[in-house]
């Protein structure tokens, strides 16, 4: 049988990390892409040097042309510029616009049936862009945003009542950025509600902290994070490949779902080999449901400037 394949577009820090975690997983080959001479087939060479002492076998490929990408069965884009600090997501917006519509034409060319998982900036606003220029259903066209802010809300929550991170549940929805909506109401530690636990008051403090995730590590390292990411990344590839059925929050397109029309935004969904299966609609709290909206015009606000 012949293995899956994955491209990454994008060899950076985020793009080698989700190759690094994949390619350990053993299930699929990995191509990466990238626009830069020598990093991609570096990075990649690495890599499969790593297969002898972590005991596995795909083949990664790193090239600068989309040829090697044929056939991919799930295909992460991460290329664009990432933000410096300062730069607010919504001075990304045209600039990344060409790239991702760029790169979603060029793969699309080699892997017409391939599943999209974006990553590029401001996010809800690039999936958009590959939803349009792709042509492909909106249950093959998502983002990674949700997992990443789940992950820093639970690791915040287990650091804050010394739980194992492992027995923490919790859910961001809304808008990438400042604008998320972490569901409270929706988060347990070991089945216990999170309110149950900690004082409104510390609670407040570490959704404010989640909502500022990313900014908090460019302002420490001068760039974006990339291991959260990258893994974000792995889980999601892992639901479709293996056909998972996980239920993740993801940037997914609404017609209708939580009131919302027309719009990429993350909500929970149920990942497997078809893509985005299903929207999961929870009941929110008044107040979560305002929060939502809120950010889906913030969202909508990003894409006004979008010239597709």
């Amino acid at each position: 049988m012949m293995r899956r394949k994955i491209t990454i577009v994008g060899a950076g820090a985020t793009g080698a990390t989700a190759a690094h975690i994949l390619a350990a997983r053993d299930y699929a080959d990995v191509v990466l892409t990238d626009i830069k001479e020598g990093l991609p087939q570096g990075k990649a060479l690495d890599l499969n040097q790593m297969g002898p002492v972590l005991g596995f076998e795909p083949r990664i490929t790193g090239t600068n042309s989309y040829e090697e990408t044929a056939g991919s069965d799930v295909v992460v884009i991460t290329a664009g510029l990432p933000r410096s600090p300062g730069m607010s997501r919504d001075d990304l917006v045209t600039t990344n616009e060409k790239i991702v519509g760029s790169v979603t034409e060029q793969i699309v060319a080699q892997s017409p049936d391939c599943t999209l998982v974006i990553l590029s900036n401001p996010l809800d606003a690039m999936c958009h862009v590959a939803k349009s220029v792709s042509g492909l259903a909106k249950e093959h066209v998502f983002g990674q945003a949700g997992i990443l802010d789940t992950a820093r809300f639970r690791t915040f929550i287990a650091w804050e009542t010394g739980a194992s991170v492992r027995d923490v549940q919790a859910l961001v929805l809304g808008g990438h950025g400042d604008q998320m909506v972490p569901v409270v109401s929706a988060a347990t530690v070991g089945g216990v509600p999170l309110r149950k636990l900690v004082s409104e008051e510390r609670i407040r403090l570490m959704v404010e902290r989640t909502a500022k995730g990313g900014g908090e590590i460019v302002q420490l390292l001068g760039t974006s994070a990339w291991y959260a990411p990258g893994a974000a990344v792995a889980e999601m590839v892992d639901a479709i490949l293996l056909d998972q059925k996980r239920v993740l929050p993801c940037t997914a397109y609404l017609d209708g779902e939580y009131g919302i029309d027309g719009l990429y935004i993350g909500v929970p969904v149920k990942l497997g080999a078809g893509g985005i299966e299903e929207i999961v609609e929870l009941d929110l709290s008044d107040d979560e449901q305002a929060a939502l909206e809120q950010s889906a015009e913030a969202v909508r606000d990003v894409v006004g400037v979008l010239s597709t």
